[in-house]
């Protein structure tokens, strides 16, 4: 074999490594935008519901626990009304009704079921990955309504405290990772 046909090979061969490794090494879960959001009931069509699911009864509770903390400002590590993070929020509203989470964003993503995002429904959590130098979640938000006009969670912004937001706002779309239920 002469040394050009060596080298030829060795440039291909090196191609081959540089494009196999140019994907993202982070795993996304396929749950975009494109699938269809599921309708869901107001809270005020379940409260005499007597065909509700006892899940939707409890998640309304949890979400009517965290929407207490609306205007709340935000605090890291905080869990009362003089600040609350996004993992202390979600924590808080499940705790006030006996169901025991862990305290970070981090460690909720590991609990319950993965969904597709048109598998979503109120009282599920939303996962996001919000700081680009590191692709970790560290943020966590609870879906309070699901409608045609798309998926609105409660969570603590470090901006803005305790908001409802849109999963259709760019940021939260390009930051999202995955949604799980874990009631």
């Amino acid at each position: 074999m002469s040394f050009r046909s060596c080298s030829k090979y060795c440039l291909y061969i090196l191609m081959i490594i540089m494009l196999a490794s140019c994907g993202s090494s982070r795993n996304r879960v396929i749950t975009r935008k494109k699938d269809t959001a599921v309708v869901e009931k107001p809270e005020s069509e379940y409260k005499h519901d007597a065909n509700a699911k006892p899940n939707d009864k409890v998640a309304y509770k949890i979400i009517k626990n965290a929407k207490k903390f609306e205007g709340t400002r935000y605090k890291y590590g905080g869990t009362d009304k003089r600040g609350m993070d996004c993992s202390g929020l979600v924590y808080i509203s499940f705790l006030e009704e006996g169901i025991s989470l862990p305290r970070t964003s981090r460690s909720m993503s590991l609990r319950g079921d993965r969904l597709f995002l048109k598998e979503v429904r109120v009282g599920d959590l939303l996962f996001f990955e919000t700081n680009k130098n590191r692709k970790v979640i560290n943020h966590v938000g609870l879906v309070v309504e699901v409608n045609a006009d798309g998926i609105f969670f409660i969570h603590s912004s470090s901006s803005r405290g305790v908001i409802i937001s849109s999963l259709s706002e760019p940021y939260w779309q390009n930051n999202f990772v995955m949604a799980r239920r874990v009631i």
